[in-house]
């Protein structure tokens, strides 16, 4: 295997994402080539993977520790969505081989100040190089009660859709980003260029659907399109009105929104 500079991959591995590891034992330290995670009684694994891919996703220019933690916050959203406590995760990278040492350090500095947020340890992954952008997969792993997972098929007529947080801010963050939304201000454009750099993960409020959540779905690619998808799996619509849409005060400007979103959900 090629590697993005020239450390060996070993020394890359040991140097930078073996503390990653450290805490949870069925990594073995990054020393096997696989792992081993064991749920608690009664529980079962909940896996999701996510990929990034620099100009695409983020942009060519974003901080490495920046990039670690969107890689894994995109990942560990969707394990919150289906009810799953994060417990480990799994890191591919396809670095271009002008990724030097500070890179690596900056990235591994992103990742350790997340796993201390959420809980969440490295248990293994791949290293290679690309003559293309930043490439980077990650595969996260969760807990949840056997059989209780909260699927994104299961809603039913009359049920109510709600949201947690503020619709719009990672989208309108990007659009900043590209040089629109001349008319923001500055802490306006700096909160919503925040948003789309991190997304703000609810993985307390996870565990807490299970029971009370009918379905849910991580609305990463944006309300209208997953609840669309929800919609199609459950083989129900949706109506959802513009004025019941929660909102930031940087996303809606000058027009007063309430803060939930309270909708109907209709039989096809």
């Amino acid at each position: 295997m090629s590697t993005p500079n020239p450390a060996s991959e070993f020394d890359l591995i040991a140097r930078y994402f073996a503390p990653l590891a450290r805490a949870f034992p069925g990594a073995y330290g990054l020393l096997d080539d696989a792992a081993v995670i064991s749920p608690a009684s009664g529980d079962e694994l909940v896996v999701k993977t996510d990929i990034i891919v620099g100009s695409v996703d983020f942009p060519l220019d974003m901080a490495p520790d920046l990039i670690a933690r969107k890689a894994l916050r995109v990942n560990l959203s969707d394990l919150a969505a289906k009810g799953a406590l994060p417990r480990a995760y799994l890191l591919d990278l396809v670095l271009p081989v002008t990724a030097d040492e500070r890179w690596f350090a900056a990235f591994a500095a992103g990742l350790e100040r997340d796993q201390a947020e959420y809980g969440v340890h490295l248990i293994g992954g791949d290293l290679s190089s690309t003559p293309g952008p930043v490439t980077i997969a990650v595969c996260a792993l969760g807990e949840a009660p056997g059989g209780r997972m909260v699927r994104s098929g299961g809603a039913r007529p009359d049920d109510t859709i709600f949201v947690t947080g503020t619709i719009g801010d990672a989208a309108l963050g990007l659009a900043a980003l590209q040089g629109g939304l001349g008319k923001l201000d500055d802490v306006a454009r700096r909160f919503l260029l925040d948003r789309y750099r991190l997304p703000e993960l609810r993985v307390t409020l996870g565990p807490g659907l299970i029971g009370v959540a009918i379905a849910a779905i991580d609305i990463s690619d944006g309300l209208v399109a997953d609840l669309r998808h929800l919609c199609e799996v459950s083989r129900v619509d949706a109506i959802v009105g513009g004025v019941n849409t929660a909102f930031t005060r940087s996303a809606r400007g000058d027009r007063q929104r309430p803060a939930a979103a309270r909708d109907r959900a209709h039989r096809r």
